[in-house]
């Protein structure tokens, strides 16, 4: 046997302790990477169910609770009361409305895996507000794919 290959004997477990250093902050990175891009898909998903109400709202001949259904279906934290839809001017027909303004708050079952960390103070109110269109579900006959 090489006597230069031997590790000497004060050197056992040095590895296993240096792992474990860099182990720890490797572990909490990836776990703040993984909230990090929870929050983000939170974000966007908030913010395509406010554009999706809003669509919906102004194309097609659907009541508020329809509509906060299927927001809930593409996002499905939110509650029905977190979901605020408004037509302008106020007390409109279908006929007459000029906008539709929906807009959720932050629900309150957002919470992060991150001790101390309230997700709900940093999501903010999403609000979309989109013009009179047609507000009709159908056009000659044929059915509006938004509607269905």
């Amino acid at each position: 046997m090489n006597p230069r290959l031997r590790v000497p004997s004060r050197q056992h477990g040095v590895a296993a302790v240096e792992f474990a250093l860099i182990a720890a902050l490797l572990f909490t990175l990836l776990i703040g990477i993984m909230e990090f891009s929870r929050i983000t898909f939170y974000w966007n998903a908030a913010t395509e169910a406010t554009r999706l109400g809003a669509r919906l709202a102004i194309v097609c001949d659907l009541d508020d609770s329809a509509i906060k259904t299927r927001m809930h279906a593409l996002f499905p934290v939110l509650a029905e009361n977190d979901i605020d839809i408004e037509y302008a001017p106020a007390g409109c027909a279908t006929s007459t409305c000029e906008q539709v303004r929906v807009s959720i708050d932050a629900p309150e079952e957002l919470n992060t895996y991150i001790p101390g960390f309230d997700m709900g103070a940093i999501f903010p109110p999403f609000v979309t507000t989109l013009p009179r269109e047609s507000m009709r579900s159908s056009f000659d006959g044929a059915d509006n794919p938004v509607c269905m």
